[in-house]
């Protein structure tokens, strides 16, 4: 569905993206979930403008059945019908249509979900693993041999920061200073937050940095490099997409859970943070939660690891 397709449509992404402030890819959460709802309620066929005022209680039901039947996470559930509760509430609000349909509908219960997180060893042993695959690899060719240190550097930061993953592919020069090790980090939003990088990150990053310039020019690129941080091989910047097929990768060589994505590096971050006592309010601040009870269930994954512990350790556990 394109945000222009149908009028009603349009009007509520200009809304999310001027009064919201949403990012893209929350913009684009929202269609792929009002798409899904209009196909199945009117069919694939259906051409726009919908008839928005046509769906009721039954309509919103049929949709939240729908993805129960497919067993889908109730957390992903209650996103897509909390999506289409807010897409409605501004129907109404815009008089479009008289009721929301989805506001009599009580969304599912979350499970008690806690984030995959790595240990320090295993978090080692992945900031290591693209220089030994390399070694075992014998890459041939510079942009081969750019591509441990470009790796390294992703991992390090990502690690470092704590920042999500479409924060990284973004991140700028500009919003780079290694003298002061901190990165400017332009989150959900659009609110910024400075993030301090480690030394390793700092060492990694100034690696990566120093091989760009000679990527660029191998590749027979013109004008100017600085804004793109990690090259691929056509030399543009790189995808969210591509760093997750880099970090599988990794996860494969180090014989990690293959589940373990590059948002496990925020989720060990935070714990590890946590762990060695860092206070929750800092923890929030550099990922960026809007929310305290957002970065909460850190906490919680810190307990777990405590009761282990003790499990493990005291003679009447």
């Amino acid at each position: 569905m394109s945000a222009i397709a149908d009028p009603c449509v349009e009007h509520f992404v200009k809304y999310l993206q001027g009064e919201k402030n949403a990012s893209e890819h929350t913009v684009s959460n929202y269609l792929i979930d009002i798409r899904q709802f209009v196909e199945l309620i009117w069919g694939e066929e259906v051409k726009p403008p919908y008839n928005w005022k046509e769906a009721d209680l039954f309509s919103a039901r049929k949709f939240l059945v729908f993805f129960q039947k497919l067993e889908m996470e109730p957390t992903t559930t209650s996103r897509k019908l909390s999506a289409l509760r807010s897409f409605y509430k501004f129907l109404v609000r815009e008089e479009y249509v008289p009721l929301n349909p989805f506001s009599g509908l009580h969304l599912p219960k979350k499970g008690s979900y806690l984030p995959a997180v790595l240990s320090v060893n295993e978090v080692e042993l992945l900031l290591a693993a693209p220089q030994a695959v390399a070694a075992a690899e014998k890459p041939l060719g510079l942009f081969q041999e750019y591509i441990p240190v470009r790796d390294t550097a992703i991992l390090e930061v990502l690690y470092s920061t704590g920042m999500r993953i479409g924060e990284l592919v973004k991140m700028t020069e500009d919003r780079i200073d290694i003298l002061s090790g901190i990165v400017s980090v332009l989150g959900k939003g659009k609110k910024e937050r400075l993030c301090p990088l480690g030394r390793p990150a700092e060492r990694a990053l100034q690696n990566a940095l120093a091989w760009r310039q000679d990527i660029w020019l191998s590749l027979g690129m013109k004008g100017d490099s600085r804004r793109i941080i990690f090259l691929n091989k056509n030399g543009g910047p790189l995808t969210a997409r591509s760093v997750e097929r880099m970090m599988k990768r990794y996860v494969g060589y180090c014989g990690l859970k293959p589940s373990i994505s590059p948002h496990a590096m925020r989720h060990s971050f935070a714990t590890h943070l946590l762990d060695n006592g860092a206070d929750l309010r800092s923890v929030q601040e550099l990922l960026g939660h809007a929310s305290l009870s957002t970065t909460q269930i850190y906490t919680h994954v810190s307990v777990e690891k405590l009761k282990r512990v003790y499990e493990e350790a005291h003679p009447r556990a």
